[in-house]
């Protein structure tokens, strides 16, 4: 798993389009209700990025990278409702971290690979800043709100579910 890589090409990006961000160090952790503390966030300014596996009839499989408030769940029924999907469940962990090139606890809220479909709760982006770890286990990213939705545009549907 090429882990720093993505590291690498996130803050490359990030630093190219001139997005404000700090970096946060803290031990090893991708649990978003342990490392948020770490950080110093509510856990509802957390980004918690979940890769979603969504079957549309018999031949067509789509993923979804779902992003929701620390404090949510991924309302998994909505996703597949989005799609007119015929089943639905998380991506097994060998292709989630494939798609989004890095290990489980450290997935970015960004895509980088064309079979992911970036989807985000409008919930999370009602914060000034959304926390996540940085394709690392013992690093995260604060990122001002306004240059994620500058950067990645993405489809914001309530996939956010509560308790």
């Amino acid at each position: 798993m090429e882990t720093e890589s993505t590291y690498d090409k996130l803050i490359d990006f990030l630093d190219s389009r001139g997005a404000q961000y700090r970096l946060i160090d803290h031990p090893p952790e991708g649990r978003t209700e342990i490392v948020s503390p770490m950080r110093g966030n509510d856990v509802s300014e957390a980004a918690k990025c979940i890769v979603v596996m969504v079957k549309i009839g018999k031949k067509v499989t789509k993923y979804v990278l779902a992003v929701v408030p620390g404090d949510a769940k991924v309302d998994l029924n909505g996703i597949k409702s989005l799609f007119g999907g015929t089943y639905v469940s998380f991506a097994t962990p060998e292709i989630a971290e494939r798609l989004a090139g890095s290990v489980a606890g450290t997935i970015l809220p960004f895509s980088f690979h064309p079979d992911l479909e970036l989807i985000v709760d409008p919930s999370l982006l009602e914060k000034e800043e959304i926390y996540f770890n940085a394709a690392r286990l013992d690093r995260s990213m604060a990122l001002r709100t306004k240059d994620y939705l500058t950067l990645t545009d993405p489809r914001t549907e309530p996939i956010a579910a509560t308790g």
